[in-house]
This record gives C-alpha cells, structure tokens and sequence, in this order.
C-alpha cells in the first residue's frame, strides 16, 4: 500500500510540474472602451470585444458570464495545484512512518553491511522530513561505505548544520570520524601506495575533540576513534579507546571487547613489515595475501635457502638431493599486472602446496584462504623447513580432538600438526572447534607465522 501511494505521488508531482508551467502569469484587470470614448472596467458589468460590438445584446453578455466563469474554474483549479505543489514533507502513512523510526532502521542496516537498503531508509526519512540531521549523515555514510568520500562528507556538513541538539551534532561529528577512516581504509589493500598525507587524521582528531567536549561520555566518539588509530596502525591508541567505551558500558561494548582481542593479538604477532601490519587488519585473506606474508613477513625463500644449505653441509648424500625443493609450474597465466606478482611467482617456484598453480594455469590471487587450507600450507612449509612429515596417523578407532573435523578429512592431520605445536589454535577451546572451513583473519596468519619461526629456532 505504501508502494503504491509513493508511485501515485509521482505522477502527483509530474502533475504538479505541468501545472506550474500553465499556469498564466498575472495580468492587468481586463477594461472596455465605451461608444462614449471613456475606458470602462469589466468589473462594473460591461464586456468587450470588436469596436463595432454592441454591448446590450443578452446572448452576448450570457456567453461572456460563461466564458468568465470557466477562466474563473480554470484559475482556481490551476492554483489550487500550483498551492498544493509547493515543496514541503511528506505526509506520514502510519505511526512507524516517521523520520526517526527510518533514521533509526537505516543505522542498524549500514552497522549490517547492508548500504542499499539502509541507504533508501534515509531517504525515506528525508522525504518526511527534509532537514533531519541524522538522515543526511546517514546518507552520507552510505556514500563513503560506496566509496564516494567526497560526496559522503558533503551530505555529513549539510547533517552539522541541520543539527539542533548535542546529540544530532555528536553523531554528524562521529560521521566525520567514520568517513575519514573509510577513506584511508584503500591503503590498507597489501600492495598499494598512498601518499603520506595525514589531512584524514587531522580532520577525525579535530571532529573527536568537539564530539567529546559536546559529550564527554560518548562511546561512539571513543568507539570510531578507536578504529581511526587502528587503522592508522597506532595499536596503543586504539587500545586506549576501547578500553574506554568498555568503560561506559553503554553502547558498542561487545564491538569494542572484540577489537581489543584483536590489538593485543596483533601486539602479539608483533608483525615487523608493512605488508604485515596492513594484512594484521584484514578479516579475510586471500591466496596473493598469503603469498606476500610468506615472503615478507616469513621470509620463506631466505629460511629455505639457510635450511638448505645446512643440510648440504652435513648431509652424506650428494648435492642436488638432500633439501632439495621440488618446485611446480612457475608461470601463472593470470597474474600478469597484479601488484603482487613478484611475490607469487616466488611462491609457486618454492612449490608450496596449497599456493601451487591449479590445472588449468591460474593460480586465483583473489581467492579467499579457508583456515584448513591455511594449516596444510603451514604443514608443507614445515616439512621443507624441518625436513619432517606429517605426525604419524592416529591409532584406528581413536576420537578426533576436534568436534567439526573427523579423522578421515583430508585436513585432518595438518589441522593436528599445527595444533598440537601451538602454531594455530582452535576456534573456540569450549567446543574444541576449528572451524577448519572458517576465514582466515590477518591476526591469525600473522600469530601462525611468528609461532613457526619461533618453533624453528
């Protein structure tokens, strides 16, 4: 029904627009020249028309009352829509109908991910009220989360200045902390450069101050600050402002609890490159992430080339056969301009099963890495580095320690080989899950990655 009244308030509009343009400009009262030679107004009963007309004729002064009468209908019809045309809020259609029921439905789908529809939630909300404040921010967020910053900026300083109370402009300055970091979240993609401009920090820090001296006890001010300084990799600052809000208690508590396991996950990975620190944010790696974190941040290629040298030196097999890498296909038909290749070619000649090229000649960069397929990966790197299988099989009949992963998965024992050395952990110790399908997170990698070189050493 809702629909249905919005459509026919369209083609209302479209009415409304045609009967702007009809609609006559004024003109001067009509007046008559009298046989006498004097001007005589219309208003005192006499009519016009040709100079030779005579004015005492009834059919004529009948046809001239007619004829004022449908130019009198005429006008008013033409006024009254011109009237009802003019731009003004939309009339509720029930008691849910409001700007603050559709301003409020519209954070809870931007906080979901779900731009589109929180983004016609806001409109809704602006139909019926043109200058809500937090209706415009939240158009303007929508906008940033698509990428528009600028225009995301633009419709959060239209919020500032419709704002009438501290809380509308608290969450209009809280806007501007998001749209900031939103639009410094593209440098954190590995292999991309951005400048070294900090005006994004300066503009967030500027509109956090106010938000706070507005409202010193706002957990969305300390809350988004929070992910300013995590994403400028600032990892103490951002601890300090969740541990804030878990302080208020009021709201994004669970939010906040979450991304400090995170930083002190991180703090412990102690990440050493830049590839590191920006895939220690990203919740879902792909196989070119993995890839850059092997050669940076494990520096594979260097711990394979030391491994093998020793073994040379005390092996009494002849060279070329002990510690010997058996490398796979090295050429991958679809990594040709990808800002990573030098990384992935590196890769696949190591021959690192499970970043190995697939049959077809593509090795799929963007492919996600599920957290079984990252402990097979940690597994062979293992057994290339340590010159050790697999743990021997489990004896028949026995449990598996995990409640999502039977014995006989493929996965199985590089899951128990990672697990069982304290390199991966489970997902959740309550249940004994691994999630062994699960994403795999950049803190995860990264904690894997140090738990390895530290069970090298």
């Amino acid at each position: 029904m809702s629909m249905l009244w919005r459509s026919g308030s369209t083609v209302f509009e479209t009415l409304c627009d045609f009967a702007r343009r009809q609609s006559p400009a004024p003109e001067p009262r009509p007046v008559a020249p009298s046989r006498h030679g004097k001007t005589l107004d219309l208003k005192e009963g006499y009519i016009y028309g040709k100079r030779k007309m005579m004015f005492s004729g009834k059919v004529i002064v009948g046809r001239a009352k007619s004829t004022n009468l449908l130019r009198l209908l005429a006008t008013l019809t033409v006024g009254v829509l011109v009237i009802s045309c003019n731009p003004k809020a939309q009339q509720p259609l029930s008691r849910l109908d409001t700007p603050e029921h559709h301003t409020f439905a519209g954070v809870v789908l931007l906080n979901q991910g779900k731009f589109t529809d929180a983004g016609r939630e806001f409109q809704f909300a602006l139909r019926l009220d043109p200058h809500h404040a937090k209706a415009h921010a939240g158009v303007g967020l929508v906008k940033a989360y698509s990428g528009d910053f600028a225009g995301g900026l633009e419709a959060i300083g239209q919020a500032e200045n419709e704002a009438r109370s501290a809380e509308e402009k608290v969450f209009a300055l809280v806007g501007i902390i998001r749209v900031c970091t939103l639009s410094y979240g593209v440098c954190l993609k590995i292999g991309t450069e951005c400048s070294s401009d900090d005006a994004w920090l300066r503009r967030s820090k500027d509109a956090f101050d106010r938000a706070v001296l507005i409202d010193p006890r706002s957990a969305p001010a300390y809350f988004f600050m929070g992910e300013r300084f995590l994403t400028a990799l600032d990892l103490e600052l951002a601890d300090r402002m969740y541990s804030r809000v878990l302080e208020l208690n009021t709201e994004y508590v669970g939010e906040a609890a979450g991304r400090r396991r995170l930083v002190r996950k991180i703090v412990k990975a102690m990440p050493e490159t830049i590839t590191g620190r920006k895939a220690a944010l990203i919740e879902r790696l792909t196989r070119a992430d993995v890839a850059a974190l092997f050669i940076e941040e494990m520096k594979i290629d260097a711990l394979i080339e030391k491994r093998t040298l020793k073994a040379l030196n005390t092996a009494s097999k002849g060279p070329g056969k002990a510690g010997r890498v058996v490398a796979g296909q090295s050429k991958a038909k679809d990594i040709t301009g990808h800002p990573l290749r030098s990384h992935l070619e590196r890769v696949v000649r190591i021959g690192i099963r499970g970043l190995d090229i697939y049959a077809d000649g593509t090795f799929r960069p963007a492919e996600l890495v599920d957290r079984a397929s990252y402990a097979m990966m940690i597994e062979d790197v293992l057994s290339k580095l340590a010159a050790e299988a697999s743990p021997a099989p489990r004896s028949i009949g026995a449990p598996s320690p995990f409640s999502d992963l039977r014995e006989d998965h493929p996965y199985f024992n590089s899951v128990l080989l990672v697990t069982s050395r304290g390199i991966m952990e489970v997902k959740d110790s309550a249940t004994g899950s691994f999630a062994p399908l699960g994403p795999l997170s950049g803190a995860d990698a990264l904690l894997a990655i140090r738990n390895l070189r530290n069970a090298l050493q």
